[in-house]
């Protein structure tokens, strides 16, 4: 892949509309924006998103009063399987907002800043889909993947055969954090943001996560 800063320039160039330049300054000094999609199924091709939700971070706080929430009015059916894990119906979007009043709202809300995701690579192909058709790029900010981090901070030096734990629920326990109502974007936007500020803070200190002496190395099978 081409490093970030070659395709912002090519980005740069192609993007549609000169009004979402801005997407392309930065933002803020410090500041980040921690972000979560809902969808209609796993699907990046064809799945819609349902609902979004984004909070910003500024330094070592979260902006839980500069918040983004938005239900999406979808263009496909939601997939069984995907309301066993988000609860939501199609009568629970049915009057949601359209993409297209959504999507210009969201980018303005993130503008330049680095954004911070739990397997970020998923939400942002989502919401590159939509990004795609109007304005012709994708987007172009910095991204922080949270469970990256966190891997660096406990498993960089572990041996091989360790069993390696990158659940959003493992995540939380091991940084002491709670659990708030999980596959509800604005919850798990803010446990993501909770999670990122503290393995900042321990990559700053210079503090790893511990791992089990008893439970990290998976024993070899026999035969």
């Amino acid at each position: 892949m081409l490093p970030l800063w070659i395709r912002r320039r090519w980005y740069r160039a192609r993007l549609k509309d000169p009004a979402y330049a801005f997407l392309f300054d930065g933002g803020p000094e410090d500041e980040a924006v921690s972000i979560d999609c809902e969808t209609t199924g796993l699907d990046t091709r064809r799945d819609d998103i349902i609902t979004v939700a984004a909070v910003k971070i500024r330094g070592n706080r979260i902006l839980t009063s500069e918040r983004f929430e938005a239900t999406v009015r979808p263009s496909v059916k939601i997939n069984p399987e995907a309301i066993k894990i988000h609860r939501l119906r199609e009568r629970d979007v049915a009057m949601g907002r359209a993409m297209a009043e959504v999507l210009p709202k969201l980018l303005h809300f993130i503008g330049g800043r680095p954004i911070v995701g739990f397997y970020l690579e998923f939400d942002i192909a989502m919401i590159d889909r939509y990004v795609r058709h109007w304005l012709g790029i994708r987007l172009p900010n910095p991204q922080i993947e949270v469970s990256s981090l966190f891997y660096e901070r406990k498993y960089s030096d572990a041996p091989p055969g360790t069993h390696v734990d990158l659940s959003f629920a493992g995540l939380l326990t091991d940084l002491g954090l709670p659990m708030l109502s999980q596959h509800d974007a604005y919850s798990d936007a803010l446990m993501t943001a909770m999670m990122y500020l503290q393995l900042k803070d321990m990559k700053a200190r210079g503090v790893r996560i511990k791992r089990s002496r008893f439970s990290s190395v998976t024993p070899m099978s026999a035969g």
